[in-house]
């Protein structure tokens, strides 16, 4: 680590001492991110979390990840999945649980659960998911691979891969380049002759 990195980010030594579930080689957190009950959170190599974020519940992380300034991913027990070489651009949250906003419940912690109605659903980020700054993604949400949502939309429902999604609600305006796999296999050989991970079908998970 250079000097900047020393005082910006937790030392090996201090991650280890947190009890991640998984804990992989070269991972930066920034030591102004508050991280609740780490040890149902794993990272994988090379991934980055930046300054003022807040990662809370069962949340895997893969390789090369970076989660951006001021991001909170609250997976609660349905969890959170970023695959590899996905991210997180500034000030984006995810939630894997939602209270009612109907009127059919009442809201908010300070009530006990029997009065709450409280939506739950698995989010997912397919491999080179990539999500603008700002916006705001519901519980349930599956990323296919390759798709990438534009500064400040919505996201409620499920994306196609390999496309471009924008605005509020996130709707699809166009099909996405995926000369990136040529990339990261360049990337990866580099590296030490590592082969990447074949595409996968991320499926919904219900509550």
């Amino acid at each position: 680590m250079t000097s900047e990195q020393n005082t910006r980010y937790f030392s090996r030594q201090e991650l280890e001492s947190m009890g991640f579930r998984r804990l992989g080689r070269d991972v930066l957190i920034s030591r102004t991110t508050r991280i609740y009950d780490p040890e149902y959170v794993a990272i994988g190599d090379h991934s980055i979390v930046d300054d003022f974020c807040v990662l809370s519940g069962n949340l895997q992380i893969g390789r090369n990840v970076h989660i951006a300034h001021g991001c909170r991913v609250i997976a609660g027990r349905e969890g959170v999945l970023m695959d590899d070489f996905s991210g997180l651009a500034f000030g984006v949250t995810i939630f894997a649980q939602s209270d009612d906003y109907t009127g059919e419940a009442l809201t908010n912690p300070t009530v006990p659960m029997q009065y709450r109605k409280i939506a739950r659903a698995r989010v997912e980020l397919g491999r080179h998911v990539i999500i603008g700054a700002g916006t705001v993604v519901f519980p349930g949400v599956i990323f296919a691979e390759g798709s990438s949502v534009g500064a400040c939309s919505m996201v409620t429902k499920s994306t196609d891969a390999w496309a471009v999604y924008v605005g509020v609600p996130a709707k699809k305006v166009r099909e996405r380049s995926r000369r990136m796999l040529q990339l990261e296999n360049e990337y990866l050989q580099n590296e030490g002759g590592v082969e990447p991970v074949p595409p996968r079908s991320l499926a919904p998970q219900v509550a």
